[in-house]
């Protein structure tokens, strides 16, 4: 597993929670009384702010987000939405996780408008590439993987090698 410092660790977390952000009204506008992704955003902003890292408190968040997704699994976009917070806090614990939120705002974003998917996600895929600094960026988004093809989009982490 690649090693990353916890500068780049913090950067991580905030662009995933900021990929997270972007699709979290898919979830919010669905479910907008489950405040469970929106908490898992709020604490991994306060661990970025002031890294204060309270194991309970983050698998908590993300514990509550991937819930939040399960009972939202008959709405795709919400869904994804959701995990992509949880993925976003667990960034806190383990850095590889901040993949899993742009991961999830792709598949989210995908799931919204399946037939724009295409455009969508290339468009999105765009603001992630640029909202990394440079030293991240290549790296990340190589592992980041859109496949385009008999009328669908999807996506996947690729996470062989240095992972």
């Amino acid at each position: 597993m690649k090693k990353y410092s916890r500068n780049d660790q913090k950067l991580m977390a905030a662009w995933a929670a900021d990929c997270a952000e972007r699709v979290l009204p898919f979830f919010e506008s669905a479910y907008s009384g489950d405040k469970r992704p929106r908490t898992a955003l709020d604490v991994c902003r306060r661990w970025i702010d002031f890294g204060s890292f309270s194991m309970e408190e983050i698998r908590g968040a993300s514990l509550g987000a991937h819930a939040a997704a399960r009972e939202a699994a008959s709405n795709n976009p919400a869904s994804f939405a959701a995990r992509a917070a949880g993925q976003a806090v667990a960034t806190a614990h383990v850095p590889q996780h901040a993949y899993g939120a742009a991961y999830y705002a792709l598949k989210a974003i995908a799931a919204a408008d399946p037939a724009n998917a295409e455009t969508a996600v290339a468009a999105e895929y765009e603001w992630q590439s640029g909202k990394l600094p440079e030293h991240l960026g290549e790296e990340m988004m190589k592992r980041i993987v859109i496949r385009r093809g008999s009328g669908r989009v999807t996506i996947i982490i690729d996470k062989t090698g240095d992972f």
